[in-house]
């Protein structure tokens, strides 16, 4: 379909008559400016009848399956947009449940199944709330936007955070989450997922500390730690433990995680929470909350 009449310039299409070109024949009609109904339309030969034009109308004029205001352009995959931009078509798209801009680029990710992306972060939720119920000042984060910079704005699986002076993520007045929290966590389908390349790039730009990823097709977890500006890879313990560097007393049993093992999960992070090293660890946030 192509628009092919009368349009004035001004902020809406503003005239008498419009004429649409769709499949084989052409219509007309015009409509009213009160009701922004349709209140005329019949076929007409492709070349516009200027005696069907009322030069003195002044109502709005659309084709026939645009709507009276403005159509914003909705997000597609690979767009280039800035932040303001991407932000402005993602408000007004209620039905698009996540899009991220990585680089300046759009990213919409597909459906996700319950196997590969649905248990894995529910269970990974869990075990963060489990360790914030024991480490007064931080909070977790789930699906949420993130401002990282002027072209990269995420929304990460699960995030785990405090406010300054002990953390460096902040509040915008519209309520967005800005900086680097002190943990991100990705549910991704394997090595190839650009979790694990653009994002985890941007990630360690913004300087967020730990960045762990779930690969549910790979069956293999990676937990990586910032060290001098590159991210190092944190191994796992006899016991197949993976302990936090950042966030001393947040353990987590890999192979639970794995394998749905909720309880297993439970286990690890009761133990991390116990331990001497996240007892002082509470001690000193207590006090830089104090002072």
């Amino acid at each position: 379909m192509r628009l092919r009449g009368i349009i004035d310039s001004a902020s809406w299409f503003i005239g008498s008559v419009f004429v649409v070109s769709q499949e084989h024949f052409d219509c007309t009609g015009i409509v009213d400016s009160d009701n922004h109904h349709l209140i005329t339309a019949r076929r007409m030969p492709s070349r516009i009848d200027e005696s069907v034009v009322d030069p003195t109308a002044s109502c709005y004029c659309m084709a026939l399956l645009m709507a009276t205001s403005p159509q914003l352009q909705r997000l597609q995959q690979g767009d280039n947009l800035s932040r303001a931009e991407f932000e402005r078509r993602y408000e007004a798209m209620p039905d698009v449940k996540k899009a991220e801009l990585v680089e300046g680029v759009v990213f919409m990710p597909s459906p996700v199944r319950f196997f590969h992306h649905g248990l894995p972060h529910a269970l990974l939720a869990g075990w963060l709330r489990d360790y914030v119920r024991g480490t007064p000042g931080f909070e977790v984060a789930i699906d949420t936007t993130l401002r990282l910079d002027a072209d990269n704005e995420f929304q990460p699986d699960l995030m785990l955070f405090s406010y300054p002076p002990r953390g460096r993520l902040g509040m915008a007045d519209d309520g967005y989450l800005e900086g680097a929290p002190e943990l991100v966590v990705e549910v991704a389908a394997s090595s190839v997922s650009y979790d694990l390349h653009q994002k985890k790039n941007v990630y360690r730009r913004a300087g967020v500390p730990e960045y762990l990823v779930i690969r549910t097709v790979d069956a293999a977890v990676d937990w990586f730690v910032l060290q001098d500006g590159v991210y190092a890879a944190i191994a796992h313990d006899h016991a197949g433990i993976t302990r936090s560097e950042r966030l001393p007393g947040l353990w987590l049993d890999t192979a639970a995680l794995l394998h749905g093992d909720d309880a297993g999960l439970l286990r690890a992070v009761q133990q991390g929470l116990g331990s001497a090293e996240h007892a002082t660890f509470v001690a000193q946030q207590s006090r830089l909350s104090q002072g």
